[in-house]
């Protein structure tokens, strides 16, 4: 390490988000000198225009569904009606409180925070507001951004999950373009808020990445909360006047509503940053790498959405770490796709880590993939909750478990042991003897391997 200047650093960084600033905390903490740009806030899309602020409506959303349901639990509560300014206070408290804490942390760890717009200008230089900045390693995390289709305008009543985190009002009803992550999310939201909700998804199935079980089950659970659904229906064209918008559909039919929410997922923020000027491999707008994340070019790094692959915060972060060790030369080992746990925070809630069932008969052939799915019928506490699902459990015969995926409300929070089961490829057998408490949703966790095993004790043969 030598000594940095204003201007110069070990480590520079292009991107204040997820994987941009998990590196430069890293970084700074294994000793070497760090200079992270950001032309908006550290933290990212995540902290204040993603993962955060939409969790933070769900949380409202199970509050109003709590709410219209106390009564058959003998809890004399009524739903009223939702205030969006005080909900959106509310949320702005949390990411208010985060941003801070994060702020605090970026100073302590003496990361040069650089405010403004930055361009790749040289392997080891990046440009902001006419000042030259140089790192002998440098790492792209610029991020990405809410796509459209060709063609389609958002403004006024037709918007991404920028304008929808934004709204001060609750829409009567709403039409949904994208049945993944970000669609399912915003359309359990906005039904838990009393919005009428169609989603209109392409593929033939609602998240249509997950298990093909999940995804059925998901369908099932929306159909039952009165959530409409269009699958394997392709979108035309879009109209709005003052009263609301009208869809047309490929097959000629059309939806009317109060807004059109696209959410055909998020595009990689490279464009104009002078990356390929500087030899930096692009395809269709991600960058290029090894699976050390080097991008090829000198000492020039990529990590996050701009990567391709799982668009998720959590990749991003870890991302950004492993590519601060890679740089300080603790030769990290690299990071397993398939074993990015997956969570989507919709009512029930999806979860999963490693390989579907298809991946897995393709990976290692039709006749040595065996699966189980434990009904959450069977376990207490989501009888307690009221929540129906299951746990899916792919093996490969005579060996690991290799995927396991949930559905139900709060799932998600079982994902971490479902990732060291996969991660650690961990028989059923190794599983089965670990004691789960009682009574817990994390014991359906345990049940599904006990069965796997071959000794089902709250489970049919």
């Amino acid at each position: 390490m030598t000594e940095s200047t204003a201007h110069s650093f070990d480590v520079l960084v292009l991107g204040g988000g997820s994987g941009g600033y998990a590196a430069a905390l890293r970084a700074s903490q294994l000793g070497l000198s760090v200079g992270m740009v950001e032309e908006a806030k550290v933290g990212g899309t995540c902290l204040h225009w993603g993962c955060i602020p939409t969790k933070a409506l769900l949380h409202a959303a199970e509050v109003a569904d709590h709410a219209r349901h106390g009564e058959a639990i003998g809890v004399n509560t009524e739903f009223h009606s939702i205030d969006m300014p005080k909900v959106n206070a509310y949320k702005q408290g949390v990411i208010d409180r985060l941003y801070k804490g994060l702020q605090g942390l970026v100073k302590s760890r003496n990361v040069t925070v650089i405010d403004g717009h930055g361009t790749l200008v040289g392997p080891d230089a990046i440009e902001v507001r006419g000042e030259r900045y140089t790192g002998k390693n440098v790492i792209l995390a610029s991020g990405s951004y809410a796509r459209s289709l060709p063609g389609l305008e958002i403004g006024g009543r037709i918007m991404t999950s920028d304008q929808a985190l934004a709204l001060e009002w609750v829409p009567r009803s709403a039409i949904v373009l994208g049945g993944g992550v970000i669609g399912v999310e915003f359309a359990s939201v906005w039904k838990s808020f009393g919005a009428d909700v169609t989603v209109i998804e392409a593929l033939p199935h609602l998240v249509p990445n997950e298990d093909e079980s999940l995804s059925k089950g998901l369908e099932r659970a929306f159909r039952k909360r009165g959530i409409d659904f269009k699958l394997g229906t392709r979108f035309q064209g879009v109209t709005q006047d003052d009263s609301g918008v009208t869809v047309t559909l490929e097959d000629g039919s059309t939806i009317q509503a109060d807004v059109l929410l696209v959410a055909v997922g998020r595009g990689p923020r490279t464009a104009g940053l002078g990356f390929e000027e500087q030899g930096v491999r692009v395809d269709r707008g991600f960058v290029l790498t090894d699976e050390k994340l080097h991008t090829g070019i000198a000492n020039i790094y990529a990590v996050g959405d701009i990567v391709p692959g799982l668009q998720l915060a959590h990749r991003g972060f870890q991302q950004g770490i492993f590519v601060a060790e890679q740089i300080a030369g603790l030769n990290p080992t690299p990071i397993v796709e398939s074993n990015i746990p997956r969570v989507t925070y919709c009512e029930p809630e999806v979860a999963s880590v490693g390989l579907t069932e298809a991946q897995a008969k393709e990976q290692y052939g039709e006749d040595t993939v065996k699966s189980l799915e434990y009904n959450l019928g069977g376990n207490g506490k989501s009888q307690i909750l009221g929540t129906a699902g299951f746990i899916k459990l792919v093996r490969v015969v005579d060996g690991p478990v290799v995927g396991v995926h949930m559905l139900g409300s709060r799932v998600g929070e079982q994902i971490g042991e479902a990732q060291l089961i996969v991660s650690w490829e961990a028989h059923p057998e190794d599983v089965a003897p670990l004691i789960h408490a009682h009574p817990t949703q994390n014991e359906s966790l345990g049940e599904a391997h006990l069965a796997l095993a071959g000794k089902p004790l709250h489970a049919h043969d």
